[in-house]
This record gives structure tokens, sequence and C-alpha cells, in this order.
């Protein structure tokens, strides 16, 4: 058992000004460590040094885009690069190295590559082909087997790994603030007459999200529920969308664009029910964790990740992807049936304490200890013996 503080260095390896998953696991991971007492570091690609507001966090250079896992990822590679990479750990002093997503071309392949010691890989994609992988793909596996300890996301994530690389990870699910989330939820009372609210919250001009999806079944959602209101959260630009819309349609839909922490909370707790018609590519889905803690009911796509979240605890809905036909049947049924959104929101209240961070991150703290048995301090080694090092396992 760790009973001293830990010096831990991680690794974003994707732009930390752009909203997403894995940015916020690391950070709200790293902000919980560091309440806990240990002392934390984080390196990432940022595209604006301006807006580096913490102190932990260092700046790995500007990303650049490259597809990836059916939407555009913002990572760095290369050699200035890895220099800066090899400078942050020969500086940090690190008990471990966490590594996020090691196994694409990234400043985390790079830390992995110069590092030696106790390091831990959490892997978050889920996807049977990664092209942005193809172009040294050869290097990737031992790097892989390099990793003192791996982690996944979901079984989804860890069969995903199984596939690439042939190796297993420890499934550790993404955690949530539980309690910011949780704190509205008393206070919840939807009042007689007041509009149905279902919400969206994402990239919505990413096509994996689902938002066309949403709007085609509103149509729909609408002749049954004329006073349902739709609210649209998330980064991108509402006039790309309007104008292919009913003018009708238009005036039951609110655009917030991109939500604080605290806006977000504020966002589900005047839903009556959360959408997530997202298309592929998820392996995890904490926005519906985040839904979930919040007491909203959630209706979502029935993409594998999706269907294992909610179908423990029965803490939500699952329609047909793809399917804006079924997504309009799902929403109208529990409209009418309030009894059954008063037992999905208990149940994912319930079911949602499992995600929270004072049980996911003790998780992450066992791998560590696992991770640093017999090793020293994180030190930076010579590529090549790295490169061995992991053939050789």
């Amino acid at each position: 058992m760790i009973s001293k503080p830990l010096r831990i260095g991680m690794v974003c390896p994707y732009g930390w000004d752009v909203p997403g998953g894995v940015q916020m696991h690391i950070r709200e991971l790293a902000e919980h460590f560091i309440e806990l007492g240990h002392y934390v570091s984080v390196i990432s690609p940022v595209s604006d040094e301006e807006l580096i507001t913490d102190s932990w966090l260092v700046n790995a250079g500007r990303p650049v885009p490259i597809p990836f896992n059916g939407s555009v990822a913002r990572v760095l590679f290369g050699p200035i690069a890895a220099s800066r990479v090899r400078q942050w750990i020969a500086q940090g002093d690190f008990d471990v190295l966490h590594m996020h997503e090691p196994g694409i071309p990234s400043i985390s392949f790079l830390a992995c590559w110069a590092a030696e010691g106790a390091m831990v890989g959490t892997f978050h994609a889920s996807t049977p082909k990664m092209r942005a992988i193809s172009s040294v793909g050869p290097l990737i596996e031992p790097m892989i087997e390099k990793l003192s300890a791996r982690i996944a996301v979901s079984e989804m994530a860890q069969a995903t790994l199984n596939n690439l690389y042939g190796t297993e990870a420890v499934v550790i699910p993404n955690g949530i603030n539980y309690s910011r989330f949780n704190a509205g939820v008393a206070s919840r009372v939807r009042e007689a007459g007041t509009p149905f609210r279902i919400g969206f919250l994402g990239r919505f001009e990413e096509g994996r999200k689902g938002l066309p999806l949403l709007l085609e079944a509103l149509p729909k959602i609408l002749k049954a529920i004329p006073t349902l209101e739709l609210i649209v959260a998330g980064p991108g630009d509402p006039e790309r969308v309007i104008p292919k819309l009913d003018p009708q349609v238009v005036r039951q839909i609110t655009f917030l664009g991109r939500l604080s922490e605290l806006e977000k909370v504020k966002f589900f707790s005047e839903l009556d029910l959360y959408i997530a018609p997202n298309t592929g590519g998820e392996s995890f889905g904490i926005i519906l964790a985040e839904a979930m803690a919040s007491g909203t009911p959630v209706v979502a796509s029935d993409i594998q990740a999706f269907v294992d979240l909610l179908t423990e605890g029965d803490s939500g809905v699952n329609f047909i992807s793809e399917d804006p036909n079924d997504l309009a049947k799902k929403v109208i049924e529990l409209n009418r049936n309030p009894n059954r959104l008063r037992q999905l929101s208990e149940n994912g209240l319930v079911s949602a304490i499992r995600f929270d961070w004072g049980s996911v991150a003790t998780q992450i703290m066992s791998v560590y200890e696992v991770a640093m048995t017999g090793q020293g301090k994180i030190a930076v080694g010579s590529e090549n013996a790295s490169y061995k090092k992991g053939r050789s396992r």
C-alpha cells in the first residue's frame, strides 16, 4: 500500500484546449491526485500558450490534426516533440509515468519510447482499425509491451487492445465528479405545463456524435409532443445547421455553445431526457455517466459501449443506432410514461456512483503500486535500449 506522496507524470496525447473525454479524464484525475497530496505534472499539446491556466500543465507544442477513429484528433509527433518530452521526463523525477493512448503517433508514444521505469498506459479508443498508426505500426507493439501495467476504460477498449497488440489490460472506467452533478438532484421538480426538454451535448458538427440523426427524428417527436424543446450544447456553428431545418422546428431548438463544467451541471439539471445519438467510435460514454449522476434519464443509440453502460442497473433506454424513427418512438414513449422516467432517473443515480473519482482513482492508484514494484525512479533511456527492451518481452 502506497503511504507517501508520489511524483506522477501524465501524458495527454490530444490538444489540451480542444474539448474531449480523454482531456477531461486526465484533468480531473490530476486534480484529484493533487488534492490527495501527490505531485502531478501533465504534458500535452496546446494550441494557444495563453490558454494554460494550470501550474501543473506543460506545453509540448502545437498539435496538428489527423484523421482518427472516425473523427479528427489533434496530436503532436516528431523530433522536436520527442526532445521536449525527454526533457520533461528528465526534469520530473517521477515515481510513475502514466501515458494515455500510447498506441497512436503522439507524445504518449514518444514518452513510452524515451522512458524507463514504472510506466502505465491507459487505452481509451475502441476501433478494429486505426489508420493513424499505420506509419509507425511496427514500432508500436514493443512500446506496448514495455509498459509496466495497462488500463482499458471499457471491455470494448480492452478488446481493441487485445486485437491490435495481443495483450490484456485491467478495466477501469472513466471517472466523474459524482457529487458535482448530483448536487442539484434534490431540487429537481418538473412543474405542470412546462415544456418537455431533451438535450444533446457534443461537437455537433462531427457526424458520429449524431446530431443530424436527432434533428431528423425531431419533426416526428414534435408532432407527438408539440411543446418539446431541444437544447443543443457544445462547440460548433449553428448557422451550418439551422438553414437545413424547417423554421417551425428551429423555433423549438436552443443552441448554447460550449459549456463550462458548472454550466454543464445546470444543463443536465434542466433536462427531462438526455439524448446520445452517437453512431460509433465510442468506447465508454462519459457524458451518459454525467447525465445519470444528475438524475437525468438517458436515451442512447445501441452501440455496444452505450448498451454496456446503461444495461447495468437499467439506467437508460437504447434505440436502434442510426434509426431516427426508433429514436423518435423511444422519446415519445418515455414522455407518455412518467413513472418509467422516474425509475430510470433513480436507477441512473445509483449506477453512476461506481464512476465517482473516489472509486476510480483508487483503482488507478492500485495499478500504479503494481507498476512501481521493483522499479526505481523514471529515467530517460536510450532509444535503442528502449526498443530492444520492448522486443525482448
